[in-house]
């Protein structure tokens, strides 16, 4: 199974210079924890989790009006292409210790993206799937 066949295809990204308030306000109405920011060719530059603006713009007293997400992004993102395996992106991730794993087609343009709670949940209904047959097949 490729990571494409499980990840979210609508991803919330930004521009760079959205502000970090923009950000917020779409984390929100979206109800995710992350944005990517992507370049005017869809490729992914940086991610804004719920964390950076709370580490990096409120307990910094900064205007988040005025704090642009270029300026408290994650930058050097890890990405996945769209054809790894699901297993080799958890390896990926969890090499790299991030919760977040950007999707990319062959050109670099964002396709999707997974998060660990998206492998989790996977991960169960994987497990409930071999519960079943176990059930079925037990006398």
């Amino acid at each position: 199974m490729t990571i494409l066949e499980c990840c979210r295809a609508a991803v919330i990204t930004a521009s760079p210079d959205a502000t970090a308030h923009e950000v917020a306000r779409l984390m929100s109405e979206a109800g995710v924890g992350s944005v990517v920011i992507t370049g005017p060719d869809d490729c992914p530059l940086g991610i804004v989790t719920d964390r950076d603006l709370v580490l990096r713009v409120l307990a910094e007293d900064l205007d988040g009006k005025k704090v642009k997400a270029k300026d408290i992004m994650t930058g050097d993102l890890l990405v996945v292409e769209d054809g790894t395996g699901i297993y080799e992106a958890v390896r990926c991730a969890r090499a790299e210790g991030v919760r977040r794993l950007p999707i990319v087609d062959t050109g670099g343009r964002l396709v999707g993206i997974i998060t660990a709670d998206d492998i989790v949940r996977l991960l169960a209904e994987e497990l409930r799937c071999v519960t079943d047959i176990i059930q079925e097949e037990s006398p």
